[in-house]
C-alpha cells in the first residue's frame, strides 16, 4: 500500500472545501486534467465524477465513485480507468493543531493494475502522491489566502 501524508498549513474545513468541490480535482490530483461531476451529491456515498488525462495528444475518461465518507474528515473513492481497472484511494483528515494532516492510502483493487501490482508500482504511487499531496496543499493555501478565512 502506497501511504503518504502532508501538512497542510489551513484548517480541516478549508481541505474539506476543496475535496468536496467536484469540479476541483482536476487542480490537485496528479493526472486529471479536468473533472466534471457525474452526480449532484458529491461527495455522498455513491456519487461519481467523470476525469480526464490527457497525453500529448491522446486522451481517455475515467470515473471516480465514492465508496465511504465521514464528512470533514474521511473520503474513500474508487478510480476506475477502463482497461488499467480500479484503485482504492483513502484521505484521512485529521487536526494538526491549527493545521491539518492529510493521509493518503492507496492501493490498485481490480483489473491489470491488481495484478500488476509490485515494488516499482509502489515506487511510481509514492512520487505521484507527493506531487498530489503538494498540489493539495497549495490550492487549499491559496484559497485561504485569496478569501482571508483560516
Amino acid at each position: 500500500m502506497a501511504i503518504r501524508h502532508q501538512l497542510i498549513r489551513r484548517p480541516p474545513h478549508a481541505v474539506w472545501t476543496v475535496l468536496a468541490d467536484a469540479t476541483r480535482y482536476g487542480e490537485w490530483v496528479v493526472g486529471p486534467s479536468e473533472s466534471t461531476p457525474l452526480d449532484q451529491a458529491w461527495p455522498e456515498i455513491g456519487s461519481r465524477l467523470r476525469y480526464t488525462v490527457r497525453l500529448g495528444p491522446w486522451s481517455t475518461d475515467g470515473v471516480t465513485t465514492v465508496r465511504h465518507l465521514v464528512p470533514g474528515r474521511e473520503l474513500e473513492l474508487e478510480a476506475s480507468f477502463k482497461a488499467l481497472g480500479t484503485a482504492r484511494i483513502f484521505l484521512q483528515l485529521r487536526p494538526w493543531g491549527e493545521e491539518t494532516l492529510v493521509i493518503c492510502d492507496e492501493h490498485p483493487l481490480r483489473g491489470l493494475g491488481g495484478a500488476l501490482h509490485n515494488s516499482a508500482v509502489e515506487a511510481l504511487l509514492q512520487l505521484r502522491h507527493r506531487g498530489m499531496l503538494a498540489r493539495l496543499a497549495t490550492v487549499v493555501e491559496q484559497d485561504q489566502a485569496r478569501t482571508g478565512h483560516a
